[in-house]
């Protein structure tokens, strides 16, 4: 169990995970088919854990988040949650033919934040994003930004509100090193309040960097949870 920084008290549970279990049904020309995503999960996470998730594509790591974040019903099992799980992408998502400026109003309004808290933070948000103010950010629709540069845009949006719950899918794969430190800070700052991170990433560097803790799926199986560098040796030394 986690314990708060600089102290022997054991941190709350966040996020419980029981026996999970999420089914798609795929329907095609003529006959239907199951895929069984995640078979089967348990964990617990606390406050103040940055929790990694790994595992190679399709086994399970961005449906688990959609599972925890409450827009993805399990088959059978169940998720228990202490405060409301934030999903980066569906929170803050963006519209494509409103602009930047609009999009930073209504991804902060979905997040539940005040119009004037927006506007508190709105130079933040853009400056955290690394938007080149020469450019006419507020007057361009988001279909002309590329899609590394929308995906800082709704990392910006999701880190400028405080959460119990902070659920990230590769968003730290786009951008360059200084936005990616950057977005670490900013993930240690969420933790150091009490919140919960987790990351499902590609990069083992960004796990290690990031996460304390790992959870490594395969065929929508958890295979290890524990400390991240244990993890990451052996999810590694099996792709190797």
């Amino acid at each position: 169990m986690s314990e708060h920084p600089g102290t022997r008290e054991p941190a709350p549970p966040t996020v419980i995970v029981d026996d999970l279990h999420v089914v798609y049904r795929v329907h095609g020309p003529g006959r239907s088919r199951r895929v069984h995503a995640v078979r089967g999960v348990s964990f617990t996470a606390y406050r103040g854990e940055a929790v990694g998730i790994v595992g190679s594509n399709g086994s399970g790591k961005s449906t688990l988040l959609r599972a925890v974040a409450g827009v993805q019903p399990p088959e059978s099992g169940a998720v228990f949650t202490d405060g409301q799980p934030s999903l980066l992408g569906v929170n803050a998502a963006l519209m494509n033919d409103l602009t930047g400026e609009r999009n930073v109003v209504l991804g902060g309004l979905a997040m539940g934040m005040t119009p004037a808290q927006i506007r508190a933070r709105y130079q933040d948000i853009v400056d955290f994003a690394g938007i080149d103010a020469r450019e006419p950010f507020s007057t361009l629709p988001m279909r002309t930004y590329s899609s590394g540069m929308a995906a800082r845009l709704r990392f910006s949006i999701a880190a400028a509100k405080e959460h119990d719950v902070l659920l990230i899918d590769e968003a730290l794969a786009t951008g360059d090193r200084a936005f990616q430190e950057r977005s670490r800070r900013r993930i240690d700052e969420l933790r150091a309040r009490a919140g919960t991170v987790f990351l499902v990433s590609h990069s083992s560097r960004t796990i290690r960097e990031t996460c304390d803790r790992a959870l490594w799926l395969e065929h929508g199986r958890l295979r290890a949870d524990g400390p991240v560098d244990e993890v990451m040796a052996e999810y590694e030394a099996s792709t190797g």
